[in-house]
């Protein structure tokens, strides 16, 4: 009977999360009539299977930025593009910028006017092969072993070479976005490069699809205060984009995708 309770109860839990997009340990408690200590328990193992990701008082759902880059790079292509463009009209002229790895920061790489004089940094060898047909853009690649899955360099040759850095503006590559979680990515060590390079960064800038809100992945890597401009889709959910004003950041709305 207690199997099929749990069973039961991580059932639940599931629907929950698909209808509304995050639930709180006290409430399911309360709900089930278990203590705190077992709903939390429960997430644990969901997490643990990759059900969930567990965040303070609770849970989120998986952040769906799953898969290589070139895998990525195809999944709403069209939807991205439009990111770009609008991402790209944020960056000044002749300042230093840092494209961090992913494949909407390879969109806004393409987006980028011919004429656009820009002293460009990047970790990742697409980003760079796309920004050196730029000619008015001098390209910096940071070195190291290159990650398959983020498509960017890590590690410590590349924490060394962003060490040396300070950017105008970070365009940091998200996996997922929350209020109270911040912005997260999947792999350990592409978060710890991420805090770095927002650290050295004046301002930060994330371009994020719809689907990304409200969803989490395991390691955090900026609270969405630090994050100066959300670039995000037309049909982004105009009540979440106002909790993230409130925080400080400012939204940009792209054009709407035939």
């Amino acid at each position: 009977m207690q199997d099929f309770l749990l069973r039961e109860r991580q059932s639940v839990i599931s629907e929950r999360l698909r209808l509304n997009g995050r639930v709180l340990a006290a409430e399911l408690a309360m709900e089930f009539g278990v203590s705190e200590d077992t709903v939390r328990r429960d997430l644990r193992e969901m997490a643990a299977a990759g059900l969930c990701e567990r965040v303070y008082g609770g849970a989120l759902p998986v952040s769906p930025a799953h898969g290589s880059l070139t895998q990525r790079m195809a999944f709403a292509a069209d939807r991205k593009q439009a990111l770009a463009r609008a991402a790209a009209k944020q960056i000044t002229p002749g300042s230093c910028v840092f494209f961090d790895a992913g494949s909407t920061n390879l969109a806004i790489a393409n987006a980028l006017p011919a004429e656009l004089e820009l002293t460009a940094a990047t970790n990742a060898p697409a980003i760079a092969a796309a920004l050196i047909d730029k000619p008015a853009v001098n390209v910096i690649l940071i070195g190291g072993m290159v990650d398959r899955q983020t498509g960017g360099a890590l590690g410590a040759k590349a924490l060394r070479d962003m060490e040396q850095i300070s950017p105008d503006l970070c365009i940091l590559g998200a996996c997922g976005i929350d209020l109270e979680a911040g912005i997260t990515t999947f792999g350990f060590e592409d978060a710890e490069f991420k805090r770095f390079a927002t650290s050295r960064s004046k301002k930060v800038m994330a371009a994020v699809t719809s689907e990304k809100f409200s969803t989490a992945a395991p390691h955090s890597v900026l609270p969405v205060a630090h994050c100066e401009c959300l670039v995000v889709e037309h049909d982004a959910d105009p009540a979440i984009l106002a909790g993230y004003r409130e925080r400080g950041c400012r939204t940009v709305i792209s054009e709407r995708t035939n």
